[in-house]
């Protein structure tokens, strides 16, 4: 008899947990800091029900990790995001929607696209919101991780939301976009510090592209429109939505933090996808972008034109451009494989000394296998490894109270053991990389890979609304 092939996707520590649970004591190997008070958050895919056709990572159901950490001690709970789509399932008792890899249900009576809030969280204006690119966040509560529901801005808001929003540690605004498959293919939005959406604007593009992250300076903002194209037309000709096309430069727009479609500034570079920014900042004439690159990509192209062995390898790149000549230089920065990028969120849109991501492992899935540090000064890196059969994600900065160092502070992150089936919580002394981590917090249930997190300080969480 054939045997069906598992889905990567839904096996081993991809595969959903289906329990919320929550945990008051947990075992701490090593010692943390005293300093070290908030809580992680981390969010990822987590499918309640077995999902229908051809299941992609980027589907599942929105679920939230949490541990909060206060006087060397740490607590544990997950939920699960509760969206319209996730409750009608719920009911329903089955999944309904169908996911990235084929087409939209015409005929699903409750729409094609179901806002899963399952990607990233950002915490603004006393306010933790869990993201998805195609449609508005979810407000959450801290630390009961509670769904609220859909954050609107009283009704102001009339894009989608990217999952990466950026907020000026100086000034407290936050900017954030919205692309689309219908003109305006890009709208650009600004949120003052207070909460309140305080204006958007379309910028012109000449065609709809899958925009994932961008990045912002002191007084600039950065668009990227990269090859990878959407197309309802390829669609209803039996091709891919999604396309990566060669033939087509990369291009950048830089525009003043409060302009418009009229004043944007667009550098062409060669063709390539970011899923990730580092950070940009400025220096004389030039805006500085950091990134990871990658040469083309068939993430969620469901027909594989990829030609480039090498295509979909992200490497930490920086693109330098002049504002008066109107000239880009691109650099490779290192040359090993690294995603998911972080600063010290204290420094965003200023330059940054160090810079953090997750270390790619030699795998066919997105698995890390450590942390890598970067000195963007000296063009350094050091690594540390999560150990044999050990694999992470993304690793959040927790700044030191107090901090007169850049990197003084601490990396957080889910790592999984596959020998022993079970996940901790892994603290990292930022300064002292290469070392082992200073606790290992022992979490009672397996935490699947998952996205992006945040690190919510206890000062924040007493403001929490």
């Amino acid at each position: 008899m054939p045997t069906t092939a598992i889905n990567p996707y839904l096996d081993g520590n991809f595969a959903p947990v289906r329990e919320e649970i929550t945990t008051d004591t947990l075992q701490v190997v090593g010692q943390l800091p005293p300093d070290l008070a908030g809580m992680f958050v981390r969010n990822g895919p987590n499918p309640q029900w077995p999902p229908i056709g051809k299941y992609h990572w980027f589907d599942g159901d929105g679920m939230l990790h949490g541990v909060r950490i206060s006087n060397g001690q740490a607590t544990y709970r997950n939920r699960y995001i509760q969206t319209r789509g996730w409750k009608i399932e719920r009911e329903a008792g089955k999944a309904i929607w169908t996911g990235f890899m084929e087409p939209p249900r015409m005929d699903n009576p409750y729409g094609g696209y179901k806002n899963t809030g399952n990607t990233a969280l950002i915490w603004h204006a006393g306010q933790l919101l869990a993201l998805n690119e195609g449609g508005a966040p979810h407000a959450m509560t801290l630390p009961e991780l509670g769904t609220i529901g859909e954050y609107t801005y009283d009704g102001k808001l009339i894009s989608a939301f990217t999952a990466h929003p950026k907020v000026d540690p100086v000034t407290g605004e936050m900017m954030f976009f919205g692309y689309s498959f219908a003109p305006p293919y890009l709208q650009y939005s600004q949120v003052s510090a207070a909460g309140e959406l305080l204006q958007t604007v379309p910028i012109d593009l000449p065609t709809p592209v899958m925009m994932h992250d961008f990045a912002i300076t002191e007084n600039y903002t950065i668009f990227m429109d990269l090859p990878l194209t959407l197309s309802a037309e390829r669609l209803q000709r039996g091709e891919p939505m999604l396309m990566f096309e060669r033939d087509r430069s990369s291009r950048f727009g830089i525009v003043p933090r409060y302009g418009d479609n009229s004043n944007i500034r667009w550098f062409e570079s060669s063709p390539c996808y970011v899923f990730h920014t580092l950070n940009a900042y400025e220096v004389g004439d030039e805006v500085v972008l950091i990134g990871c690159r990658m040469s083309s990509t068939s993430v969620l192209v469901t027909e594989d034109n990829q030609t480039d062995a090498d295509g979909n390898i992200p490497r930490l790149h920086q693109w330098r451009f002049n504002l008066k000549t109107g000239t880009v230089r691109e650099q490779q920065l290192d040359d090993l494989a690294a995603e998911f990028p972080r600063v010290n969120e204290d420094f965003l849109g200023r330059q940054t000394r160090y810079g953090y991501a997750g270390k790619l492992a030699n795998s066919p899935l997105p698995l890390f296998d450590g942390v890598i540090k970067y000195d963007l000064n000296g063009e350094t890196s050091q690594i540390h490894h999560f150990g044999q059969g050990r694999y992470g994600g993304e690793a959040v900065f927790a700044p030191r109270p107090g901090a007169t160092h850049e990197d003084d502070g601490w990396l957080i992150t889910f790592v999984y053991d596959e020998g022993s089936d079970t996940s901790e919580l892994v603290v990292i002394n930022a300064q002292d990389i290469t070392s082992e981590p200073v606790a290992r917090v022992i979490i009672p249930q397996r935490v699947p890979y998952g996205f992006h997190g945040t690190w919510v300080s206890e000062e924040q969480l007493m403001t929490n609304s």
